[in-house]
């Protein structure tokens, strides 16, 4: 794939923040084009109508949680091959393993991150496609 194709990168986020400073570090080093959601209801939408290359995650939102936004995605076969990493604060153990393993996200990163983890993630969730 030629590397100068935009990756439109999703960002389901209740936080605008947060949403900001994904884009920065996003878009700072390489040309991915984010997208910010600013809930569940909004994020289903804008993969349905995006269609991104990936989706970025957060499992606590007030209208729809992160899992369902999830399972959505995954019911839709136009949807279910979109690749998601989920960014989150609730971090135990029990919620990675969950995620990775049971609903096979395909990476889970825990805030506060490091702008180099976020980059590393979606660099290695790019390269298995």
């Amino acid at each position: 794939m030629d590397e100068t194709i935009t990756k439109t990168i999703l960002c389901i986020e209740d936080e605008p923040e947060m949403v900001d400073l994904i884009h920065l570090i996003l878009t700072r080093k390489k040309n991915y084009m984010v997208k910010g959601a600013a809930g569940g209801v909004e994020g289903i939408r804008l993969i349905r109508e995006l269609h991104p290359d990936l989706v970025l995650l957060d499992l606590m939102m007030p209208d729809m949680d992160g899992w369902e936004v999830y399972q959505q995605m995954k019911a839709d076969l136009s949807l279910r091959d979109i690749p998601v990493i989920v960014v989150t604060a609730k971090a135990q153990n029990i919620d990675k393993v969950l995620g990775l393993h049971i609903a096979k996200v395909d990476d889970y990163i825990a805030k506060p991150f490091s702008p180099q983890e976020l980059m590393d993630s979606v660099d290695r969730v790019f390269k298995k496609k």
